[in-house]
């Protein structure tokens, strides 16, 4: 866009005003003119046809109207008018009588001249004189005055006055035309001589004008342009000695006033500018080496444990600032047992980046002791943190160590959020219970330990509040709900797949809203013990239906053939299974139909079979063996085949966890 000078705008700016003055001020005095000419030549007009209405004898004229006959009387009439007409400088004077249309009387003119009527002409009404001259056609007629101005008679100035007989009734009208044209004439002189006038009177203003604006108005920008311009590219050497140099004596020397302190002000701020910009370097290349620091703290290095696929774990942290208050942590305590950590400190930053580390080192410190109890690890870690915690911090702590051989696993929850745990043939879900207070909230208080049981194929999702309570634009939090849909959208995914499936879910739900809390994953995939032990593990899951047992022995009968099983083992085998999973299909679910789970592996030459259902708890192992001494008339009906499957079977085992009967049989094949 084009830029212009503030004096040439000011100028055009007065020119445009007293052009638009000239034209309002020449409108409104033209037509004030106007309308006071109109009235000055209506009145004249009026006047005349008076005049004339008082030379005629009303009385004669009903005899020129019905006969049509001139006289001597007629003659005289008729010259009488025509002198007036002349006189006057009228441009029509005439009598007639108004019926449907003009019956002309007397008419004023030269004989033989354009638009002359004689006696007993006719002519139409124009202008609204339809109207008016009927009106004036009255012995108290009113003041009746009609102004026109058209193509065929041009602008005119009409009056009527009615003539009246002896009786005093109207036997005609007295009908006077004035022509308007000189008061066009005159009113374009006028203008044009106002228009002349003011138009010189313009121009001489604005010249003045722009002396004027120039001195008080346009210098004193200029100098202050000129100064900001020095100011802007550094031409000002010493700030400290700048001074005003507008002098007006209002608002503009103010605002030099205003810029001179502001130079002073900014001569302070730039002396001081490269020591600020030197501490602000300082301190970001300090946090910078922080955030590598706390980074470096966490385990970073995918996969963790390459040599090991029992399992596999993955996780990540996103610090709100340059340092945050979350963390995680895993570690094996020994060859067979893992620990894991999902903590969130209270508050934001450095202090909460500090306190994290302490907390991350104590916990880690107790738990390598050899502490299997995550409930003791954590007692301890909170009566250190206790000390000295002026700043009143906390953290919130998921521990959890896993038995890697077994699935086993024990965890404390300090105020953290739940866990979501994913079995192998089932979706994420939490698993909520009562949780202990936070670490560092007080002193001797102790954490409650949970049990749970990972089998193979089963996954363990942990997390901090900053997931959960990721809020979008519209003060919406992403909540855990969203969390599980994003868990369950893919399955047989990696750990480190499930986390970024879940950061991209939070990232398309909060969108360009910041980021106000760190947002920390841990994801474990839990195999099953070691390869090289654990041998060909093949898992069933069917309905809890007699109709089935064809299937599940099928599915036995599978294994065992694949690893040579002796026909003797292998009977032995399928009598306990049998026995087994009829009491599951007949007892487990009373109220509706449920499922089993199958699963048989072999083990350095091991056969395991686990049975799970989640019906009545009932531990078969309890049931009192029944006396085989006894006749079968003597004997109690039922517990036979539990009794056969534990003559019959090496090892059996059961127990109750997570809501489901886990009944495991052991058998060497040799």
């Amino acid at each position: 866009m084009r830029k212009f000078n503030l004096q040439p705008k000011l100028l055009i700016g007065l020119l445009i005003m007293g052009i638009t003055l000239m034209v309002v001020i020449t409108t409104a005095i033209s037509f004030i003119y106007r309308n006071h000419r109109e009235a000055q030549y209506s009145e004249t007009a009026f006047e005349i046809a008076t005049i004339a209405a008082g030379l005629i004898d009303g009385d004669k004229i009903a005899g020129y109207h019905d006969t049509l006959q001139k006289d001597e009387y007629y003659e005289t009439v008729r010259q009488r008018l025509q002198m007036i007409r002349e006189a006057a400088g009228l441009k029509y004077l005439y009598v007639v009588v108004p019926e449907d249309v003009q019956f002309y009387i007397w008419d004023t003119g030269n004989e033989g001249d354009e638009g002359v009527c004689d006696l007993g002409d006719t002519d139409e009404f124009y202008g609204g004189g339809d109207v008016l001259m009927h009106e004036a056609f009255s012995p108290n007629a009113k003041h009746t005055i009609l102004v026109t101005n058209d193509d065929v008679y041009g602008y005119l100035a009409s009056a009527y006055v009615a003539i009246l007989d002896s009786k005093g009734q109207p036997a005609a009208l007295a009908s006077v035309d004035i022509s308007l044209d000189e008061v066009n004439e005159e009113i374009h002189t006028f203008v044009f001589t106002l228009v002349l006038i003011s138009f010189c009177v313009l121009l001489v203003s604005c010249y003045l004008y722009f002396f004027y604006i120039q001195r008080i108005l346009i210098k004193p920008i200029r100098i202050l342009h000129h100064d900001t311009e020095k100011l802007v590219s550094n031409q000002i050497e010493d700030l400290d000695s700048f001074s005003n140099r507008v002098f007006t004596g209002d608002e503009l020397e103010e605002f030099g006033i205003a810029f001179e302190h502001m130079t002073h002000e900014l001569s302070d701020y730039m002396r001081n500018f490269s020591l600020i910009t030197a501490e602000k370097e300082r301190i970001g290349t300090e946090l910078n080496i922080a955030t590598q620091i706390q980074a470096d703290m966490l385990p970073r290095i995918f996969p963790a444990f390459p040599n090991r696929n029992q399992f596999d774990i993955y996780a990540s942290m996103t610090p709100a600032k340059e340092v945050g208050g979350d963390f995680y942590d895993f570690f094996l305590i020994d060859d067979d047992h893992l620990a894991m950590v999902m903590a969130d400190v209270s508050g934001k930053g450095v202090p909460a980046a500090l306190f994290m580390v302490i907390a991350k080192t104590l916990i880690k410190d107790h738990s390598q002791l050899g502490e299997y109890s995550p409930s003791r690890i954590l007692m301890r870690a909170n009566e250190q943190l206790c000390e000295g915690n002026e700043a009143e911090l906390f953290v919130t702590v998921w521990l959890a160590i896993l038995e890697i051989s077994t699935g086993k696993g024990m965890a404390a929850n300090a105020g953290h959020e739940h866990p979501a745990l994913k079995r192998a043939d089932g979706k994420y879900e939490l698993v909520c219970y009562r949780h202990s207070p936070a670490v560092a909230t007080m002193d001797c208080i102790s954490f409650r330990e949970h049990e749970f049981q990972l089998y193979p194929g089963d996954s363990l999702f942990v997390y901090t509040d900053g997931v959960a309570e990721a809020t979008n634009a519209n003060d919406e939090l992403y909540g855990t709900d969203r969390m599980l849909e994003a868990l369950n959208q893919e399955t047989n995914i990696t750990p480190e797949d499930t986390i970024r499936s879940v950061k991209r879910s939070v990232d398309q739900f909060v969108g360009d809203a910041p980021q106000f809390d760190d947002i920390t994953m841990l994801c474990l995939f839990y195999r099953g013990p070691d390869s090289d032990s654990k041998g060909d593990e093949r898992v069933l899951k069917v309905d809890a239906d007699v109709d089935k047992l064809d299937e599940v022995m099928d599915f036995v009968r599978n294994l065992l053939a694949d690893h040579d099983c002796p026909v003797k083992i292998q009977m032995m085998i399928e009598v306990s299974l049998e026995e087994l999973f009829v009491n599951i299909a007949q007892y487990a679910y009373p109220n509706g139909a449920g499922w089993a789970k199958v699963s048989a592996a072999v083990q350095k030459n091991v056969v395991i079979i686990t049975l799970t259902d989640c019906g009545i708890p009932y531990n078969p192992l309890e049931k009192e063996d029944p006396d085989v001494t006894l006749s079968v008339d003597e004997r109690k009906i039922g517990g036979l085949g539990i009794f056969l499957a534990k003559k019959n079977m090496d090892e059996l085992s059961y127990e109750y966890t997570d809501g489901c009967n886990v009944l495991t049989i052991k058998k060497a094949l040799t």
